[in-house]
């Protein structure tokens, strides 16, 4: 069993920045893909960057350049850097990963892009 707890969301203002965390329990986030998604009202659920145990980073057009995906190994945590960000970023973020071929998500946290 996997828990993904993500932490960090909140207001942030346009051109801001802000950092999103998920710990994940369990010695497993350098043994398999880490990702983030994102949800926002009326709209599906969309992959916004990942992270491979090999450290090969991708991410959605629409934040590339401006968020950034990275991993800490001791600490059994993804992060997501996120810089200017523009108040089509507001959604809800979750954190997912697939281990033992079953896809395991976060509760997610809300990130609210607004001046």
């Amino acid at each position: 069993q996997v828990q993904l707890v993500e932490s960090g969301g909140g207001l942030v203002q346009p051109g801001g920045s802000l950092r999103l965390s998920c710990a994940a329990s369990g010695n497993i986030s350098s043994i398999v893909t880490m990702a983030w998604y994102r949800q926002a009202p009326g709209k599906q659920r969309e992959l916004v960057a990942y992270i491979t145990p090999g450290g090969r980073v991708n991410y959605a057009e629409s934040v590339k350049g401006r968020f950034t995906i990275s991993r800490d190994i001791l600490k059994n945590t993804v992060h997501l850097q996120m810089i200017s960000p523009k108040p089509e970023d507001t959604a809800l973020y979750y954190c997912n990963c697939n281990y033992g071929a079953k896809d395991y998500w976060g509760q997610g946290t809300q990130v609210t892009v607004s001046s």
